[in-house]
């Protein structure tokens, strides 16, 4: 049909949380080697516009809520140049451990999204 599928946008969504968090200092696959790891607790999107192959596309993230072993992130997909949304969504994602337990968040990486949603 010409146009992306659909489930790819939450593909997309990933690329862009491990990006916005490298671009904070938190590298994730450090943090998974530190034993703590991120776990999508909940997906949710809402589909705007079709993009269509060989569409540049901007993705645009920021930490929405932060609570003690959870983070909501949110999602905008682009258009290049911004000219139409695409796709909006937000991923919850729980802290949990080396046994999938639930965590607190460690301190240094909530205080960089605190630090981070309060200047938004």
């Amino acid at each position: 049909m010409g146009v992306v599928y659909y489930g790819n946008y939450f593909t997309y969504f990933e690329v862009a949380r491990v990006e916005y968090l490298r671009d904070l200092g938190v590298v994730y696959a450090q943090m998974e080697k530190d034993g703590v790891f991120l776990a999508v607790f909940e997906a949710y999107c809402k589909y705007k516009a079709s993009a269509r192959y060989d569409d540049l596309l901007v993705a645009r993230t920021w930490v929405s809520k932060l609570k003690h072993a959870r983070a909501e992130l949110s999602y905008e997909i682009w258009r290049e140049n911004e000219t139409q949304l695409v796709v909006e969504g937000r991923t919850t994602l729980v802290c949990v451990d080396t046994e999938g337990k639930p965590m607190l968040i460690p301190k240094q990486i909530s205080d960089l999204l605190k630090k981070e949603m309060d200047s938004q």
